[in-house]
């Protein structure tokens, strides 16, 4: 999804977002989560026990997210949505990050 999309999806009450990115490089107002994208499955016990849940993932540029995104399907999870161009694209739209 592109920053517009991003935003609407991770304003929608019930969305857990979960930064991918490591090392730490900011945050997007609003992450619920920091698990680093190679440690999806290991720290899987972080993330909602329902894999219906919804969930908005981001990293810094992209392939981060994209990885954790397969491994979240991997582990069964049905509604997975990612930051198209990361951060990156996130800043480029004039929007904010957070905690840097």
């Amino acid at each position: 999804m592109d920053p517009d999309e991003f935003a609407a999806a991770i304003a929608e009450p019930d969305r857990v977002t979960v930064n991918v990115h490591v090392p730490f490089e900011g945050d997007i107002a609003g992450t619920d989560l920091s698990i680093p994208f190679d440690q999806i499955t290991e720290q899987a016990g972080r993330l909602p026990t329902d894999r219906g849940a919804a969930l908005a993932i981001y990293c810094r540029s992209g392939p981060m997210s994209a990885t954790a995104a397969e491994a979240l399907r991997g582990l069964g999870f049905t509604d997975v949505v990612e930051l198209r161009g990361g951060m990156r694209a996130w800043q480029a739209d004039g929007r904010e990050l957070i905690g840097i």
